[in-house]
């Protein structure tokens, strides 16, 4: 064990010490706050001034036409050819001309501008115009907009989970982001630092550094403590990568006087009274998050990190020590990403039922277990569910690495044969 924690120590301040480790850590959260930032700065701004032009010959909209901050509305009681003749000369965004109308089949309203309006304007007008084409079909037809409004109705489902130690309030919404996130964090990481062990035994192969330290070392000891040392080094970049975001996230909005609460859309004056109170929102967004299990989510998710590593992480490093060469590596490594790969395109099916027979068994086979598990765990899935997982997965680990070790041993002082999966094969038959 001394010697497995010389070679973990060794691996981890190897990394840690180098340049593109500290810029990743660093950059990394920096982007990821400004990507949180950026489009709530974005959202809160006011931006230019955009002038919109109304020409209505139907009569219906003069005057109902009413602003934001963003967008203003002009009126005008001039032909169409002169109005676009004259608009790229006064500076306007664009054109909106509504013909006479035939309430049953409105066609012909046009926006003309000298380039494509933005989707959020386009949708905003024809929504607008869709409601206030309604509204004038209700006066005329007699029916009461007032209790027609009253008759409109919204549903907000609540969720109540009903277990062993009481009643919970749910939220599927919320605990389907908290699971995907979780879920491909588990992923990403497992490729960036599974092909990083790959790597770095290539590496120590091809320049025959690892002739000198098996001398001091069994073949094990070495591949258990590049493991776990490179693993330890992808743990302590992802912490650094959460509170460093946290922190430059926080900052910023700080900073800058940013309020989250503030996204602002163009809606014209007939939305102004449907749009919801924003810190109301916020609010009930904070109070659905809540309803997560978070110190459980934390546990289970430094348990299926370190896991999935430990269990692909001796795959690759076994890959690494067969061949020569990156290129050599490819055709191994795609049988070891596709149980990865699986497990994401599972996630849809895991999502339309999270308690399902494939649910339950993609998450406890060990190859699937750490990304399925982790969208199951806000769905709170039965105790005996997660144990049965984690000692799967546990054993899964021990397997690989025995059998990864028997490849290793052997593949490690190879140089220049040509690996195939019958040479592998023969070096797991090997006795010692």
């Amino acid at each position: 064990m001394h010697k497995i924690g010389l070679i973990i120590r060794r691996e981890y301040l190897t990394r840690v010490r180098k340049k593109s480790f500290i810029i990743m850590s660093l950059l990394g959260p920096i982007l990821f706050g400004l990507v949180g930032v950026i489009p709530i700065w974005l959202a809160s701004r006011e931006g230019d001034e955009k002038v919109i032009e109304v020409l209505d010959e139907s009569g219906y909209f003069r005057g109902k036409f009413e602003g934001t901050g963003s967008v203003s509305f002009s009126y005008l009681d001039n032909s169409l050819d002169d109005a676009k003749s004259d608009l790229n000369s006064n500076n306007s965004y664009g054109l909106l001309f509504i013909p006479k109308l035939d309430l049953d089949n409105p066609t012909g309203i046009t926006f003309f501008a000298e380039n494509n309006p933005s989707i959020e304007i386009q949708v905003s007008l024809e929504r607008f115009l869709k409601n206030e084409i309604e509204n004038i079909k209700l006066d005329q037809s007699g029916i009461d907009q007032e209790k027609l409004d009253k008759i409109k109705t919204d549903i907000d489902l609540n969720i109540i989970n009903i277990t062993d130690k009481g009643e919970k309030e749910g939220n599927v919404g919320v605990a389907t982001a908290v699971g995907y996130i979780a879920a491909m964090l588990i992923y990403f990481f497992i490729f960036l630092y599974g092909v990083q062990t790959l790597r770095g035994v290539i590496e120590e192969k091809t320049s025959r550094i690892v002739e000198v330290i098996i001398s001091s070392v069994k073949p094990f000891q070495l591949m258990m403590g590049k493991i776990i040392g490179i693993g330890a080094v992808g743990l302590t970049q992802l912490l650094l990568w959460v509170i460093l975001t946290f922190v430059i996230y926080q900052g910023v909005l700080t900073f800058y006087d940013i309020d989250i609460s503030k996204s602002k859309q163009i809606e014209l004056a007939q939305n102004t009274d449907a749009t919801p109170n924003a810190d109301a929102d916020m609010t009930e967004i904070f109070e659905k998050i809540n309803t997560i299990n978070f110190p459980l989510m934390l546990g289970t998710f430094l348990f299926y990190f370190l896991g999935a590593y430990l269990f692909y992480g001796s795959l690759f490093a076994a890959v690494g020590s067969a061949v020569d060469n990156d290129a050599d590596a490819q055709q191994f490594q795609l049988p070891i990403t596709l149980p990865l790969i699986l497990s994401i395109v599972l996630l849809t099916a895991i999502l339309r039922d999270p308690h399902g027979s494939l649910a339950f068994w993609a998450s406890i086979i060990p190859f699937t277990s750490p990304v399925v598990m982790m969208m199951r765990m806000p769905f709170d899935p039965p105790v005996w569910h997660i144990v049965l997982s984690m000692i799967s997965l546990v054993i899964g680990f021990i397997f690989t690495t025995w059998l990864a070790g028997r490849i290793y041993r052997i593949g490690i002082l190879m140089h220049g044969a040509k690996v195939n999966y019958k040479i592998l094969f023969k070096w797991l038959m090997m006795r010692n």
